[in-house]
């Protein structure tokens, strides 16, 4: 028998082992957690043991998970893609899990079994889904939008089906009493909380802020979180609601950033224990014994569900190639399975060996998951022959117009940006091709007779076609940095020589971009400054030749001046994980930083630098030296990112 010290250090060094190996084929840490229970649960070594605390585990797992999901969704994001999310969306929840059950229930399975088996395979991994599809930077294409959109409705779906897993699970229910219950509480309850909670949150939430304390943050959001799990269980709903509600609130308040960043590690934390739980539930004899049936099932489902967003996709109007890239990339079960099969295992719904079939076949398809859309593009081409004769008619189409220009400017990408600075080089004379993903605006902007083409500027085939070989320059007008470097990485790789300007947001993606081969970065909200500044000196008697040789001195330093700011409460929705910020922390009485020299203080340690240091009664901003030794009312003045500043001025206070 193990002691308890001794069951911690096995759980850790074999899920830390399995995380980095998994992590190196790029797959998801949740399938290293599955392997972890299921090596050392009941079915295996048998170190683990199903007991009442760990179905506890369960429970804290599922509530936040659903936190996680919550702090993801926004009443204006929703807004944005609701003809995806109720079309598309609902659609694809629906009608797979009407013919899931049916299809259950032919096999011999009761209605209750095969809506809970139904509800399990609909799902797909919204965790798997968004990061490959982040890393390839197909988020932003059709068959991108459409696959998020379709796992943004059915992460919302589970709430009902949670909702009516507990329900089924008495036997003298009615059906439509209880649902119709059930759904007066959750509208009532909803519009109750998202009157009444976001300003009472926000105000909360800034009172806890203003302690300055990491630990007293993070406890905070887990009683929110417990809170609302509670609240909505009292009612007769579920843990996984009220959870979800406490994310979404959260989500809309000033607070955001900083819940993710600090809930983060503990919330990983829990959701690997559950997980690992999830992998305890696999009985091994049994997937052995009956492994021919469940490599049978877990075809079935792949095939199943992409034939079905194929055919549902091709419905909503879109073409066939693209109903078949997002079929094969929501083919696979999800985390959701797992929560829905754990409750129905709780509340004593499913078999035992129905439960541990759907819980092998889902399992088994989210380690194909990764390796088969990897490939949704190659099957959509192989399997839609009008798809592949699209591509190679669009690569087609774009050669015939790159073909009547040389020494032309290729852009990448015709949004706002783009279409502006193609009439500068218009009214230059100075001809240009541009390629654009959006289909709307490349038809409308090509029967104006613009020089705008269909295609993907990531792929070098369609920049040859668009004639990069004799192209006197490549401007990329890309937001997105991401999109921006897989561009700079192709045509590099192609032609080292030709010039590349490339439009970024602000400076936080800089040093990488050039890193990627670019000649120039314009980072547009540093740019709009300096038009800010210039026209303001202008009015303000600056003669223009001083303003003109400021700006050139400014853009020569690589906009030095500019790096870093304070942040307010209005910059919520920065990135604060990537962007430098400046922050002031004044030198108390009893501060640590008191009496010390500047040389002493580990600022390079912190990953900070000291931006410039302001005493009292001076009107001067003092120059760091090391020889400076700060007192009592000093403010200094620090340069870094979001973590390393906090941790930084948890430092300066106490020396830890």
């Amino acid at each position: 028998m193990y002691s308890s010290l001794e069951l911690i250090i096995l759980l850790l060094f074999c899920s830390v082992g399995l995380v980095a190996l998994l992590r190196n084929a790029k797959l998801p840490p949740m399938i290293a957690y599955f392997l972890v229970g299921l090596i050392l649960g009941p079915s295996g070594l048998a170190v683990l043991t199903d007991s009442e605390s760990n179905r506890h585990l369960v429970e804290f797992g599922i509530v936040f998970l659903m936190f996680t999901i919550g702090l993801e969704f926004s009443l204006p994001t929703l807004n944005s893609m609701r003809k995806i999310l109720f079309g598309v969306g609902l659609t694809q929840v629906g009608i797979t899990l009407l013919i899931s059950t049916m299809l259950a229930m032919f096999v011999g399975l009761s209605l209750i079994d095969g809506f809970v088996v139904g509800a399990a395979v609909t799902m797909s991994s919204t965790a798997i889904v968004s990061k490959i599809l982040m890393e390839r930077l197909d988020l932003n294409t059709r068959h991108g939008k459409l696959s998020i959109g379709i796992l943004l409705f059915q992460d919302l779906a589970v709430i009902p089906v949670l909702i009516l897993i507990s329900t089924l699970a008495n036997p003298n229910f009615d059906l439509f009493q209880s649902f119709s219950i059930v759904l007066i509480k959750a509208t009532i309850l909803f519009v109750i909380v998202f009157w009444v909670g976001k300003p009472v949150l926000n105000w909360w939430f800034g009172i806890i802020a203003r302690q300055k304390s990491s630990e007293l943050f993070v406890l905070n959001v887990l009683m929110v979180t417990l809170v609302f799990a509670y609240v909505t269980d009292y009612f007769g709903l579920s843990f996984a609601l009220g959870a979800f509600v406490a994310g979404m609130l959260i989500s809309e308040t000033h607070y955001r950033f900083q819940v993710e960043s600090d809930i983060a590690p503990f919330r990983d934390i829990l959701l690997g224990l559950f997980f690992i739980t999830i992998g305890m539930m696999l009985d091994l004899n049994l997937l052995f014994s009956n492994i021919l049936l469940i490599l049978a099932f877990l075809i079935i489902l792949i095939l199943f569900k992409s034939l079905l967003i194929t055919f549902l996709i091709k419905i909503f109007g879109y073409e066939t190639g693209v109903g078949i890239r997002t079929g094969v990339i929501l083919a696979h079960a999800g985390e959701f399975s797992f929560v829905i099969l754990a409750l129905a295992q709780q509340e004593k719904i499913l078999n035992d060996f129905v439960s541990q079939v759907v819980l092998a076949v889902a399992l088994l398809s989210m380690l194909l998951a990764p390796f088969i859309i990897q490939f949704n593009g190659r099957i959509a081409r192989k399997l839609s022959k009008t798809y592949l004769k699209n591509s190679q008619d669009n690569i087609k189409n774009i050669e015939e117009l790159g073909h009547k220009f040389n020494d032309h400017v290729v852009l990448c990408g015709f949004g706002r940006s783009g279409q502006y600075l193609s009439r500068f080089l218009s009214e230059e004379n100075i001809p240009y091709i541009a390629v654009d993903i959006d289909m709307t605006r490349v038809n409308d902007a090509a029967a104006a007779g613009e020089n705008v083409v269909y295609g993907d500027a990531s792929r070098l085939e369609v920049l040859k076609a668009a004639g990069i070989d004799r192209a006197k320059g490549l401007i990329v007008t890309y937001a997105d940095d991401r999109a921006s470097e897989k561009v700079l990485t192709v045509v590099r790789s192609y032609n080292k020589d030709i010039p590349v300007i490339v439009r970024t947001m602000d400076e936080s993606g800089l040093e990488k971009i050039r890193a990627a081969g670019a000649n120039e970065v314009v980072p547009e909200v540093l740019e709009g400054s300096l038009m800010l500044a210039s026209h303001a000196l202008v009015i303000f008697d600056v003669p223009l030749s001083r303003v003109i040789k400021k700006i050139r001195e400014f853009r020569e330093s690589k906009y030095k001046i500019f790096k870093g700011y304070f942040k307010g409460i209005s910059d919520e929705k920065d990135d604060l994980i990537n962007q430098h910020q400046l922050h002031s922390i004044e030198i108390k009485n009893k501060s640590f930083l008191n009496g010390k020299l500047l040389s002493d203080i580990p600022f390079e340690e912190y990953g900070i630098s000291i931006h410039h240091l302001r005493r009292p009664n001076m009107l001067e901003d003092i120059e760091p030296r090391d020889d400076l030794r700060l007192n009592t009312g000093d403010v200094v003045v620090v340069l870094g990112h979001f973590e390393e500043i906090r941790l930084f001025e948890n430092y300066s206070l106490n020396g830890k």
